[in-house]
Order: structure tokens, then C-alpha cells, then sequence
């Protein structure tokens, strides 16, 4: 039996020019170790699966320092003051086969107030062999007193095209073909993160065989759904059919779709139409990630006076935010749906 690998475990980039989308980032990193200025507090920031861990431990190899003396504490379980003593006291220690110690505290936001504290003294004035590399994907929860003491580095959230390309590539080293709009679908359903990107088509891969024909495909297989849906619930809003669009959220929740992700497929279609009827010459660019089938609605209710602008944006927007803490799920859009077809 092949032993399981996740993907985002087997493709993880094991040095700076395998880094997708953070050419900003690397570019940096690489001329402090050229010019032997390493700074001795670095803080990487960014939304989940972006790639911080990974990085940091590329930067620790790329100064030269040997795995026994790159250390990694998780601050969401290793989180008290107890634990920051322990790591003060052993920093002092030389490194055992290399120039630097290194140490990554991951999720570093997640530490007690005390804990903060204790670190604070010695991000300060820490040994001049050892480096700290803090990570967080809630930069607003740190103390100003620890973000003065860090070189702030922020990663960016990958492209979609990226997310596509990537999955893709990928797929074919599998051995296992992606289509370009079920490519697309995985990486609408990544939310900008590399490691979930990897971890869906992981899903799709295990479920399928050698080739995924479509998005509904894919859409069937993650939780997404099926175009047909997308396409009459977009009719509703715009002829203020709320009996339709009741309806279409029905089968929605029958065919267990994931209402989160329901949403941001409708919010992208709404503004598609939008911006084309505000800038037409434009149609190829906005229209490029759609079926054509898809393009030749959205066109249409583009050219037309319909219910849908900005203001119907606006609300769905509201409902997308909503639907993240509703108990009944579809309770937000199904909301905003009667209101805009009131209206």
C-alpha cells in the first residue's frame, strides 16, 4: 500500500525560488543574508496557508543554520509564561553545528498578556546568535511594544490565477488532469490559501479518476455548487423573482451546498454584470474567468435596466458577512433576497 502524503506536505517549496507570490518578500530576505545584515526579530504576516512556516524555515535553512538548531513552538498550545521562561533560558545556549540558533513561534498571537511580557526583554536584546521568526494570521491582536521590535514582513493572499495554475501543475505531477474551470472552482473554494488549494484537490483527486470534465464536477465533490444554481438565483435578483430564488436556495441546501461559498459565487456574478455595464471595453478581462455559457447571461443582464447594482451588491455583501455567524445558514441571503425583490 503507498504510504498517504498530503500534497500540501509533498509540494511544500524547499527553497526561495520555489515561492509563489512573494516575490517581495523573498527579495528581501535574500539580500539580508548577501549583505549579512539579519535582522534579529522578523514577524511574518498573513492570512492561513500562505506560506509563513514554510518560509521561515527556507530563511533559517538559507542562513546556514542545521535542523537541530532551528526550533518551532506552536504559541496556540505553548501559550503561558511558564513556556516563554523556558525558551529565554534556553536562547542563551550556543547553537549546537551552526552560526545561528534560529526559533519560530508560530500563531504567536495566541500567548497570554504575561507571556508577551517575558518575551519582550529578550526580542529586545536577544543573544546575537540567535534569531526569532514570529508568525501570526492576526497581526492586530499583537502588542505595539512586539511589532516595534520585528521587521514586519506581510504575505500576500495568492491570486486566483496563481491558486489555478498551481493546483493544476500539480494535478499533472499526480498524474491526474484538471480541467481549467474545475482548476478554477478549487481555487475559488481555496480563499486565497496554497495549503487549502492543495488539500481540496487532494479531495478531488481521491474522489475522482483520472480527469475532471467540469466545475459541477468538482462542485459536487466539494461542497460548491452546481452552475445551473448560480445562474437561476442571478435570474432571480434580477427580475425580482423572490419565489425562484427561495427555490434555488432550497435545492442549494439540499444538495449540501456550502452557503459561505454559495455566496461568494453569487457576489462575484453580481459584480461581473456590474462592472460591465460600467465599463464595457473591459468585457474580455472581466468575463474570463466564466463559462461561456455564463458570459452569455451575464452580458445580457449587463445590457439590460434589471435589478441588479449596486445597491443589491451592497446587500448581498451584508449577507455574506451575516452568514459566517447565522445559526440557520441560509437565513442571511434568504433575507436579503426578499429585500432586494421587494425593493
Amino acid at each position: 500500500m503507498t504510504e498517504y502524503t498530503a500534497l500540501y506536505r509533498k509540494y511544500r517549496p524547499n527553497n526561495f525560488g520555489e515561492v509563489l507570490d512573494q516575490d517581495h518578500i523573498v527579495q528581501v530576505l535574500k539580500g539580508a543574508i548577501e549583505k549579512k545584515q539579519i535582522p534579529h526579530a522578523l514577524l511574518f504576516s498573513g492570512t492561513r496557508g500562505t506560506g509563513k512556516t514554510t518560509l521561515a524555515r527556507i530563511f533559517a535553512s538559507a542562513l546556514g543554520t542545521k535542523a537541530v538548531d532551528i526550533y518551532e513552538m506552536d504559541a496556540a498550545s505553548n501559550r503561558g509564561i511558564d513556556d516563554i521562561r523556558e525558551l529565554k533560558e534556553a536562547v542563551y545556549t550556543l547553537p549546537y553545528e551552526s552560526e545561528k540558533k534560529v526559533y519560530i513561534i508560530d500563531e504567536v498571537h495566541m500567548l497570554t498578556k504575561d507571556a508577551f511580557n517575558a518575551l519582550l526583554k529578550t526580542l529586545e536584546e536577544p543573544p546575537s546568535h540567535v534569531v526569532f521568526i514570529l508568525a501570526t494570521t492576526e497581526e492586530d491582536k499583537l502588542l505595539d511594544t512586539i511589532l516595534s521590535r520585528c521587521q514586519i514582513f506581510r504575505f500576500r493572499s495568492p491570486s486566483r490565477e496563481v491558486l489555478k495554475k498551481t493546483v493544476t501543475d500539480i494535478s499533472e505531477k499526480e498524474g491526474f488532469t484538471l480541467t481549467p474551470e474545475a482548476a478554477d472552482m478549487i481555487a475559488i473554494a481555496a480563499d486565497g490559501s496554497f495549503r487549502d488549494a492543495l488539500g481540496v484537490t487532494q479531495k478531488v483527486i481521491l474522489a475522482s479518476g483520472d480527469t475532471i470534465g467540469s466545475a459541477d464536477e468538482v462542485a459536487t465533490i466539494i461542497g460548491a455548487p452546481k452552475n445551473a444554481l448560480l445562474q437561476d438565483l442571478v435570474e432571480a435578483i434580477s427580475s425580482k423573482n423572490a419565489e425562484l430564488g427561495i427555490e434555488t436556495i432550497r435545492k442549494a441546501i439540499g444538495e449540501h451546498v456550502e452557503m459561505k461559498l454559495f455566496i461568494r459565487l453569487l457576489l462575484e456574478r453580481v459584480r461581473a454584470v456590474i462592472l460591465l455595464r460600467n465599463a464595457p471595453n473591459q468585457k474580455d478581462i472581466l468575463l474570463a474567468s466564466f463559462s461561456t455559457e455564463d458570459q452569455t447571461q451575464l452580458e445580457a443582464l449587463a445590457g439590460d435596466k434589471t435589478n441588479i447594482h449596486s445597491h443589491t451588491l451592497l446587500r448581498l455583501l451584508e449577507a455574506a458577512e451575516q452568514t459566517q455567524k447565522a445559526q440557520i445558514t441560509q437565513l442571511p441571503l434568504e433575507l436579503a433576497l426578499v429585500e432586494i425583490c421587494e425593493k
